[in-house]
């Protein structure tokens, strides 16, 4: 999707018929649009979101009031005043306009009316004539820029990390695999699911009584498991909601202690109580690897005995190692003379005594074998010390690691203790709730455990089940048919889920390493994003050799949500060469961001506007003067195709005017209004200069 322009009537602070605003693409592929606080800026931002979605983002209030004010005011009562947005855009070469409008009116008692809004496209075509498209507008929107992705591409830069906090974490990886194409495999595995119950229906209906049992019991348990499945992702979001909202009412708890003495001890141990659970994790795993790799040495403390007395009596016997070997032997034969000088004719009597010692020399294979042997069973002798010596080493920092955890849970507890009885009610009612919480989430996480427990039983029940049917012989014809169907839909939906298995883990690492790359381009912290199984955005600190999560600032959080939006757009563009069978276009994106640098030191501010510009094929920014100051400018300025400045009009008598200076002219910012409303009109920066 490339946006082309906007315009707008009579839509919040904007009287009247904008001037078309159009926008740049292409090398200069950057808009800037700047205004004062209240200008509109966030009202623009919303200006595409309602038009393509009728959706708004969080930071714009009164979503409910559209209508400029002074339209619908000096309208008579009764007459109907109509708002628009309008956007033309291109796509697959292409051009759309569309044009979403209600219209609104004054009734007697001074209440605004609103009519439902619609919509409407028209699409160019080739002989240069707009027609209305054959599917719904909604469908064709959808369908080039999911809705459920709109929010990563239009966005207040001040509020981003809001996305990425919020409670909802799952729905950004829902939203990935909609970008991805996953969806499309989602659905294909789900058809095939049901194709296949349907033929096992099929096969139970015309098979013989033994299969028809066994497909029951196979149904009945399939929907038990499904059931459980969901009873256990149910439970999990419950827990990430409380984990959150535990972390929330801790850190409120902290906030409004006074003893700074507590809070400052509580802060530590917390701390503390986090790094020791990540210890015993790491150290649990090391132990689990260790064993799986080098756990079979513990089976041959019995086998090395037997080997050893296999050795010795051989050699006591003679046998191992002998004087004389078999090759010694053949060559006296071959020669047909002794060592002593005696002829060796076949026949004679010292050639049958010769001979008799073929069976009694040893092969030098076999000798060498045996001492290789020998030293590999030394060698493994001394692994089965080491093995021991090492479990014992880990188990007993394990052990530590646990002893200093239960210590520091102690000692939480008693900072607990005190803060339930802590003079101050609001101390003692977070406190209350913290321990309810807690409560809360260990029973929570006894349930999942139970319900794992049941899962691990019915998935070896099926299996077990699985192989009898499969045992079952199928005579008739009809039987083997829809047996084979059965086999077929299974082993292709088996595939498909390996193929989304890969696709999304070799695109989650994908993203990941674009992440790093560009957080580690503007971070000057040694943090590395990490991005879980659910697309969970974390950062690390690996300094130690140990990683260790991190907690980001506010400015952290933006880059770290910036880098995450221009991630997904690279990687997905990238992909998207690669892999074209599935999923929306994804070649072309546009990013409309609001107040990008808000909260921005001046080395982060620099960094950002050298790096946004490239994270999109398309960039709109609306900035006010504060924000555009020095290095933004800099970093940003021979990026810029078009430049709009937002003329607000103030009703105040007193109010102070404002101006920016703009390749050498200077253009009004706040000016007075001729009458008692405030409006907002759009002015075209001359970039001639």
């Amino acid at each position: 999707m490339k946006l082309l322009s906007i315009k707008l009537c009579n839509f919040r602070q904007f009287y009247g018929t904008t001037p078309e605003i159009v926008l740049a693409s292409g090398e200069q592929n950057t808009t800037i649009i700047h205004g004062n606080n209240g200008a509109g800026k966030t009202t623009l931002l919303n200006a595409f979101t309602w038009v393509l979605y009728e959706k708004f983002t969080a930071a714009f209030t009164s979503c409910e009031l559209l209508i400029n004010k002074r339209a619908i005011m000096q309208a008579e009562i009764g007459t109907s005043i109509e708002c628009w947005v309008e956007i033309c855009f291109e796509h697959e070469h292409k051009r759309y306009q569309i044009k979403r409008k209600c219209y609104a009116c004054l009734d007697k008692n001074g209440t605004i009316q609103y009519s439902k809004n619609q919509l409407f496209m028209l699409v160019a075509g080739e002989d240069g004539r707009w027609y209305p498209p054959l599917q719904q507008p909604e469908d064709i929107i959808n369908r080039i820029l999911p809705e459920s992705l709109h929010q990563y591409f239009f966005f207040d830069g001040e509020h981003i990390d809001h996305i990425f906090r919020s409670n909802d974490k799952s729905r950004i990886a829902e939203d990935t695999k909609e970008l991805l194409g996953v969806k499309v495999l989602d659905r294909s595995i789900d058809h095939l699911k049901k194709a296949e119950k349907t033929l096992e229906e099929e096969l139970k209906v015309i098979g013989d009584i033994n299969i028809k049992k066994r497909i029951k019991e196979k149904i009945k348990l399939e929907q038990e498991k499904d059931h459980l499945q969901e009873k256990k992702e149910n439970i999990v979001e419950t827990i990430k909601s409380q984990d959150l909202q535990q972390q929330e009412l801790s850190e409120r708890l902290i906030t409004l202690s006074s003893n700074e003495q507590l809070k400052t001890l509580k802060i530590k141990l917390e701390k503390q109580e986090a790094n020791l659970k990540n210890e015993i994790k790491e150290f649990k795993k090391q132990i689990k690897q260790f064993i799986s790799h080098q756990g079979y040495l513990i089976l041959l403390s019995n086998i090395i005995p037997k080997f050893k007395t296999i050795i010795t009596d051989l050699r006591e016997r003679g046998e191992l190692p002998s004087g004389i070997k078999q090759q010694f032997v053949e060559q006296l034969l071959n020669r047909q003379t002794c060592i002593c000088g005696q002829e060796l004719i076949e026949g004679n009597p010292y050639y049958e005594q010769v001979k008799q010692w073929m069976d009694k020399a040893g092969i030098a294979a076999i000798e060498e074998s045996a001492i290789r042997l020998e030293s590999q069973v030394h060698e493994m002798e001394e692994k089965v010390i080491n093995f021991w010596e090492n479990v014992d080493e880990k188990q007993a920092k394990l052990e530590q690691s646990r002893l200093e955890l239960s210590r520091v849970e102690v000692e939480l507890d008693e900072i607990n203790q005190k803060f339930r009885h802590y003079p101050d009610a609001d101390i003692r009612n977070l406190q209350e709730s913290l321990d309810k919480i807690t409560q809360d989430i260990r029973e929570l996480q006894l349930e999942q455990g139970g319900i794992q427990q049941q899962l691990t039983t019915l998935e070896n029940q099926l299996k077990t089940l699985d192989r009898e049917i499969a045992k079952q012989k199928l005579k008739e014809e009809k039987q083997i048919l829809a047996k084979r169907r059965s086999d077929a839909a299974r082993e292709a939906r088996e595939r498909l889920i390996e193929v989304r298995s890969r696709l999304e883990k070799q695109f989650r690492l994908s993203l990941e390493r674009r992440v790093q790359g560009i957080f580690s381009s503007i971070s000057f912290t040694p943090y590395i994003p990490r991005l879980t199984p659910n697309y969970e955005l974390n950062l690390i600190e690996n300094t130690s050799g140990i990683a260790v999560p991190v907690a980001a600032s506010t400015g952290e959080n933006q880059i770290l949500s910036l880098s995450f939006i221009g991630g997904i757009i690279d990687s997905v563009r990238k992909w998207s060469h690669k892999n074209t069978l599935m999923g929306p276009d994804s070649s072309t994106f546009p990013i409309v961001m609001d107040s990008p640098f808000g909260s921005l030191d001046e080395i982060y501010r620099r960094q950002v506007a050298k790096s946004i510009p490239k994270l999109a094929n398309q960039l709109v920014i609306l900035v006010t003067k504060t924000q555009w100051r020095g290095e933004v400018q800099e970093e940003t300025n021979h990026y810029i195709g078009k430049e709009y400045v937002l003329v607000y009009y103030s009703p105040k008598p007193d109010c102070e005017k404002d101006t920016i200076f703009l390749n050498d002219i200077n253009y009004p910012l706040v000016q007075q209004s001729p009458n008692e409303f405030e409006y907002t009109e759009i002015i075209e920066v001359s970039r001639d200069n």
